[in-house]
């Protein structure tokens, strides 16, 4: 009994759930269709029979359970529906049994039917399934039905042919693909087919339910034949376009916003001599037109703000023949329904028109030029030539003309005065509205206006105004006449300055001269009182305070004289790498604790020539000079290194020649100055500290000192960011590197302790207090000491002697017979006598002046008397 409720249960949930699943589906058997060769129209019958029966079973079970039948029979019957659930579920699973509900076979075909495109259904190995009635109209005629009249269509024309075997491929492969290809179609009414049929043909995977072993594949074709015949009737508009673009008789140019050119029509081609113009690769602007033309062209195509652009330039072809041409240059909008870049269009490209100058359009402006020759030498002159209407707009413009104006445009048809005095002074813009007024009144003897333009006024102009007698059919009344004055007047600002330089280091060098005579005579007396005064008396400390006040004078002078470059220099092979090192602790103390020192030195640094003791005031100069700038602290960055020609070749310092330097770099991260104060600052007496507090000659010894050394000094600056000071030395070869050596060896051994002596001295001074301290103080010294007041007297002097005269010291610049003549002539005599000159000058002031293998030692002014008595006896070595 329970077992019957069981199954009575059962029943009742058959009979809620699978009715109705039943009524709402459809049950198809592929296996048997396809076993019995049938497709889907047949196998209708077989699946509505299946459907019925099993519904009809249904309603006899579900009969039967509530007749309330013996249990025996019950079970029996729920054995078979069982039986029947388990194979619908393992034919579910397997794929053979479909519960989803679709449409009739004839509702898909009546669909395909009325598709308009033309549709095909094949297997991937290209067996027809399925072919719409489209598809039958448009291969009507092909041998063989579907997929092999395509085919068979196909193979009339290569290109469709070689489209059809991509298709096939990724049909094959299971991917979806296009293709456009054109057809010949073979009918027999060409009114219902045109002459040339476009198709686009696509191919995807049909996505139904279908056999694995049997994908098959939708082929789709649409008429493109209309949207190709537009197509055709674009590219034959185009052709036309073209055709007016290369038979137009102007050149034209199509130039990018980059101005590089993107087309070259055949009539400029042609004018040009290229063979080719669409495919030269080498045609530039600056390969098309005389200098400055490229220039002109590419400042205006470059500049987003400009628009138009009328001048006349020199074209040139592949021979270098010049041709005169009138260039116009109009803006083209990247988007075609803009009228200009202002009304929300960016220029893409510009179009550029030659004409002959010789043409009527290019001549039209001016019957005058229209001649090929004065047009030839208009367009090629080396300076801006512009003529001008009666009312004062410029008619026509050559090419310096229009590279002359900052804009970079002949400006014609606008007022003469606004293209040439574009940022001038209101001055400068008077006077040549003035003259011009002048010149169309018909005025001669019109006088040149010089003045400046741009924002800074750093370009020069002088312009000439001269009057055109009126002929008939011009426009022309003046001619303007415009030289480019930068050059000229950065030449005169240099000359100027140089000339300033060069009178201040005469007269510092003048002044220092004899200031070193009259420092020579108190520091010598004073050394030869403090001889004769011990610590303890009470003049000493006043005597010491006199040789100190001499020896601060002697350094100022000794700062004029190497602005002047006159300063005396032993010049002897240097390697800065190790003076930099040897000098870091120095240069470290004048900074103080706030500033840190960073020394960078090369490897296998060369050697220069130079006065050891200078190069280290350079470098203590340039460290002070920093640590004014770094008030509040800062990095100083000493750093030597090599520079070879190639280098120096690319520096960007004006005036620096191409050789090998050692590159002294001091940079600091100070205050920085401005461009007016930059260009001062190697000025004497030009400071910009506080009264007191310098003396402004710090960086204009340093320059000095460079100069004199055959070298060079750069400085560059940016406010609040910091100074940077480049020295440039030329590189000196050491053709023996034991003289090295041995000059660092000699640099170290120190003066002898005694400096007394017994040999017979010569002094040769005009000065008679120089000649007398010196006279007394090597007399106390244990020496035979002579004097003269000149050469002669010292002539007189040795011979009279006999070769009893030992060294001789003396001056350079005396009266009737100076220092190199004196020891001309006694070389004669006395071929081996060993002399000392003393001088407030370099020794190669005089050097030139006396025989290339003469030996002398050299003592600059002003001296101490204990450094005069070591001369001597390192001379004489003893």
């Amino acid at each position: 009994m329970k077992a019957f409720k069981s199954t009575a249960g059962i029943a009742v949930c058959v009979q809620n759930q699978l009715i109705p699943c039943l009524m709402a589906a459809r049950l198809k058997v592929k296996p048997l269709i396809e076993s019995l060769g049938g497709d889907e129209k047949s196998s209708e019958t077989p699946a509505r029979a299946l459907l019925v029966s099993a519904l009809a079973v249904t309603a006899a079970a579900i009969a039967l359970i509530a007749s309330q039948a013996p249990t025996p029979v019950l079970q029996g019957l729920l054995s078979v529906l069982a039986a029947c659930g388990l194979f619908f579920l393992l034919a579910a699973a397997m794929g053979r049994v479909n519960f989803t509900a679709v449409l009739p076979a004839q509702s898909l075909e009546t669909i395909a039917a009325s598709w308009p495109d033309a549709i095909l259904v094949t297997t991937r190995l290209g067996a027809t399934v399925f072919a719409n009635s489209a598809f039958a109209r448009l291969f009507p005629h092909g041998t063989i039905a579907g997929y092999g009249a395509l085919e068979e269509a196909c193979q009339r024309e290569p290109a469709a042919s070689e489209a059809l075997f991509r298709l096939v491929r990724s049909a094959e492969r299971g991917e979806s693909a296009h293709e456009d290809i054109k057809l010949v179609p073979d009918v027999a009414s060409p009114s219902e087919h045109p002459a040339v049929l476009g198709l686009k043909i696509s191919v995807a995977p049909l996505n139904i339910v279908q056999s694995e072993r049997r994908p098959l594949v939708l082929w789709r074709f649409q008429d493109a034949t209309s949207e190709n015949a537009d197509r055709n009737h674009e590219i034959q508009a185009l052709k036309s376009q073209l055709w007016a673009y290369d038979g137009a008789p102007l050149g034209l140019l199509m130039i990018s916003a980059d101005a590089s050119i993107t087309s070259i029509n055949a009539t400029l081609g042609s004018w040009l001599g290229l063979s080719n113009p669409a495919l030269d690769e080498t045609a530039s602007l600056d390969a098309l037109f005389v200098p400055p033309g490229g220039e002109i062209l590419r400042r205006h195509i470059t500049d987003p703000s400009a628009t138009g652009f009328d001048c006349g330039l020199e074209l040139v072809n592949r021979a270098g023949r010049p041709t005169p041409v009138h260039v116009l240059v109009s803006a083209v909008p990247a988007d075609p329904t803009a009228v200009n870049a202002g009304a929300g269009g960016q220029l893409a490209q510009r179009i550029v028109m030659v004409m002959r100058a010789s043409s009527p359009v290019a001549g039209a402006g001016s019957a005058d030029l229209a001649d090929p020759g004065l047009a030839r030498h208009f367009h090629a002159a080396p300076f801006g030539i512009a003529t001008v209407t009666a009312t004062g707009q410029i008619a026509s413009a050559n090419g310096a003309f229009a590279l002359m104006t900052l804009d970079g445009s002949g400006g014609l048809d606008v007022p003469a005065v606004d293209v040439l005095c574009r940022d001038a002074t209101p001055e400068a813009r008077s006077a040549v509205t003035r003259q011009l007024a002048e010149a169309l009144a018909g005025g001669t003897s019109i006088a040149a206006v010089d003045f400046t333009i741009g924002q800074k006024g750093e370009f020069g102009r002088r312009v000439y105004v001269t009057p055109l007698p009126a002929s008939a059919g011009s426009r022309e009344a003046a001619v303007l006449y415009v030289i480019d004055t930068t050059e000229q007047k950065a030449l005169e600002a240099k000359f100027a300055q140089s000339q300033k330089m060069e009178a201040v280091g005469k007269l510092a060098g003048g002044i220092a001269h004899d200031f070193n005579n009259v420092l020579t005579a108190i520091i010598g007396s004073a050394d030869l009182m403090l001889q004769t005064h011990r610590a303890s008396d009470a003049a000493h400390k006043d005597i010491q305070n006199i040789k100190q006040s001499a020896n601060r004078a002697a350094g100022l002078v000794g700062k004029l004289m190497a602005f002047s470059r006159q300063q005396p220099m032993q010049l002897e092979a240097l390697s800065l790498g190790e003076m930099v090192v040897d000098a870091r602790q120095v240069i470290k103390t004048s900074l103080g604790e706030k500033i840190d020192l960073k020394v960078q030195t090369g490897r296998d640094l060369w050697y220069v020539k130079a006065d050891r003791t200078q190069i280290d005031q350079v470098l203590l100069n340039l460290a002070v000079n920093a640590r004014d700038a770094m008030a509040d602290g800062g990095t100083l960055a000493v750093r030597v290194l090599n520079i070879t020609e190639r280098e120096a070749q690319k520096a960007p310092h004006p005036g620096l020649p191409v050789a090998e330097y050692v590159l002294i770099e001091v940079e600091d991260s100070g205050t920085g100055m401005p461009a007016g104060v930059l260009a001062r600052i190697f000025e004497p007496f030009f400071t910009t500290k506080e009264v007191g507090k310098g003396t402004g000659l710090g960086l204009a010894t340093v320059y000095g000192i460079v100069k004199q050394s055959a070298g060079f000094i750069y400085a560059d600056s940016v406010p609040e960011k910091g100074t940077t000071f480049r020295v440039y030395l030329p590189r000196f070869h050491v053709e023996n590197e034991s003289e090295f050596v041995a000059q660092k060896a000699a640099r170290k051994e120190t003066a002898p302790a005694d400096l007394t002596g017994s040999a017979t001295v010569l002094i040769v001074e005009d000065e008679d207090m120089v000649r007398s301290v010196a006279v007394r103080s090597l007399t106390r010294l244990g020496y035979n000491v002579l004097e003269a007041g000149n050469g002669v007297e010292a002539l007189d002097i040795v011979a009279a002697q006999n070769g009893a005269v030992d060294i001789v010291v003396s001056d350079v610049v005396m009266p009737e017979m100076d220092g190199p003549a004196f020891l001309k002539e006694v070389r004669k005599s006395n071929p081996g006598l060993k002399i000392i000159f003393v001088s407030g000058h370099t020794n190669e002031a005089f050097k030139t002046s006396l025989d290339e293998n003469e030996t002398f030692a050299f003592l600059p002014k002003p001296f101490s008397l204990p450094q005069l008595a070591a001369k001597i006896k390192e001379e004489l070595g003893r």
